[in-house]
């Protein structure tokens, strides 16, 4: 009898705790490469939700950034991620072209987040001081249609340039192409993040650098969702006067079917969770909740609203 009654105990316990694991809020958080500014974000994030969100679960995920995470959170395989405004908006619209084969109707805007800024980076003796130097040169452009392999299309096409022009291509993330840079099989690199990227600072502190201008011009003709932008002088190690170059928005994305608790939540803790933000990466300096809700490219979840709604930023 007491046998009985143990295997009975040892058998509910089981069940108590199965249940418990199947309750768990599982929250997976894609990123980009480790030596990008999504990743240090995403991995501060982990925390932040961890300790924050009751049951839950967080992971973060290192992915080719804005176009793989975006076809993720439509495949269910994700519930939070960091993403380029004019990947969202091609996602959105279902471009093929830019690596969305059909249109991604799961999509949901938590909110804007700090910019983008397009940063082309050469060696010093590549002797590339303009986009027009670029033509017959060695560049890296990101891995094959990510958001920054996008950015590179757009800026080419805005220069009169294509991909033809150049030299060599390579669809590279940002560490392997800085390495190549410094072993003089590269010339520049294009690297679309937050200022301050630590590949391209990696890249100042071992080789001289030129930072390419991306001039207003350009930008006028590459339209929106671009804005111009300007690399502060002493970004990166002899980059000694400010560059102008272009920006665009990032956002953190969800799915539709992330609850309107949970989407709440994220939303929540990201914006009044700055200063841990900010000490993981310098680029969350220019994150403001006062522009998380303006003008996103695709629907704002539901949940998001809920606390735009409490802090008086929509009606």
């Amino acid at each position: 009898m007491l046998k009985k009654i143990s295997a009975l105990i040892a058998a509910l316990l089981l069940t108590s705790n199965a249940a418990k694991a199947q309750s768990a809020e599982f929250i997976n958080i894609l990123t980009g490469g480790t030596a990008g500014v999504y990743y240090p974000l995403g991995s501060a994030l982990t925390k932040i939700y961890g300790d924050n969100i009751k049951g839950s679960k967080v992971q973060v995920q290192v992915t080719k950034a804005s176009v793989e995470n975006l076809n993720l959170l439509q495949e269910g395989k994700g519930e939070i991620a960091f993403v380029l405004g004019d990947s969202a908006k091609d996602a959105w619209a279902g471009n093929e072209d830019a690596g969305f084969k059909n249109k991604l109707d799961k999509l949901r805007i938590i909110g804007a987040i700090y910019p983008n800024y397009v940063q082309i980076v050469a060696s010093k003796g590549s002797n590339i001081k303009t986009l027009a130097d670029l033509k017959g040169k060695r560049i890296s452009v990101g891995a094959a249609k990510s958001g920054t392999e996008l950015n590179a299309r757009a800026v080419l096409a805005a220069a009169g340039m294509s991909y033809k022009d150049l030299g060599k291509v390579e669809y590279l993330p940002f560490a392997e192409s800085v390495e190549l840079i410094k072993n003089r099989q590269l010339d520049a690199t294009l690297q679309s993040a937050g200022l301050g990227v630590a590949s391209l600072k990696d890249l100042a502190n071992s080789v001289e650098i030129n930072v390419v201008a991306v001039p207003a011009d350009v930008v006028k003709k590459m339209g929106a969702p671009f804005i111009p932008g300007t690399i502060p002088a002493e970004t990166y190690k002899g980059q000694t006067a400010a560059v102008s170059t272009t920006a665009i928005v990032n956002y953190l994305v969800t799915r539709k079917d992330v609850s309107d608790a949970t989407a709440y939540q994220m939303t929540k803790l990201f914006y009044e969770n700055l200063p841990a933000l900010v000490a993981a990466h310098s680029a969350a300096k220019d994150i403001n909740v006062k522009d998380a809700a303006s003008n996103p490219p695709l629907p704002l979840h539901p949940g998001a609203t809920k606390y735009y709604k409490e802090k008086g930023l929509i009606k």
